[in-house]
């Protein structure tokens, strides 16, 4: 990938996200890292929303949060996502949303249960920020999200939101989504006030191995991207 290219994932992952439940007026950011380095990543500026990035107003931010190509103001939160990309050298793209549905879940205290095949993906492997309700921004902060983020792809903010980390920027959109419908199907199911029997952790674990493929991601997220209005 070209870093033409990424910018132009990263405005498809906006307009996705926007359509899909993550808009929360000009809150939440996405961020892909330019390819080819390690320390510079690609990134939605303040004061617009996920489906307003364009190829022009994406910026440049380094490691420490400089701002080193593009007019744009940067985000107050831009460390969470220069933390995790410190931690997680494997990551290539990072997200922060206020979903309804997720952000809803983490207020009960609840974990999110594999009661459905999206949450199957989180299994045994989404940890709960707990430390601030506040924005994150500082370095401090964001490594605080970084260390409970540890080896998974996601972490539910309680009462604020989540964080998504993916190999790509295609992955961490899907995943983001995924998230929450599988907040959604549960606060659902707990509103019935009954709660049928699990499937076995290994029953579990396999489809969380199945639906974890590159090339799926990219499926459906080229998918979301047809569904779209020109």
């Amino acid at each position: 990938m070209t870093p033409d290219e990424a910018k132009q994932a990263l405005v498809e992952a906006g307009r996705i996200l926007e359509a899909h439940g993550h808009a929360d007026f000009t809150n939440g950011h996405v961020s892909v890292r330019v390819p080819g380095s390690t320390e510079h990543f690609l990134m939605k500026p303040h004061s617009i929303g996920f489906g307003e990035i364009t190829l022009d107003n994406i910026l440049t931010v380094d490691l420490d949060g400089v701002v080193v190509a593009g007019s744009g103001r940067r985000h107050s939160e831009v460390f969470i996502h220069t933390e995790v990309y410190r931690a997680r050298p494997d990551l290539a793209s990072v997200m922060h949303s206020h979903p309804a549905h997720a952000v809803a879940l983490s207020c009960t205290g609840e974990t999110l249960r594999p009661i459905s095949q999206p949450a199957a993906l989180f299994f045994e492997a989404l940890p709960t920020y707990e430390d601030e309700i506040d924005l994150i921004r500082t370095p401090e902060m964001g490594r605080g999200i970084a260390r409970v983020l540890g080896p998974h792809r996601a972490v539910l903010m309680r009462n604020h939101g989540i964080v998504v980390g993916g190999t790509s920027v295609q992955e961490t959109t899907i995943t983001a989504l995924m998230l929450e419908q599988a907040a959604m199907i549960q606060i659902l199911a707990m509103a019935t006030g009954k709660a049928a029997p699990e499937f076995s952790s290994e029953k579990v674990l396999a489809l969380r191995k199945n639906l974890n493929r590159p090339d799926q991601h990219a499926v459906n997220f080229n998918y979301l991207l047809r569904q779209l209005p020109h």
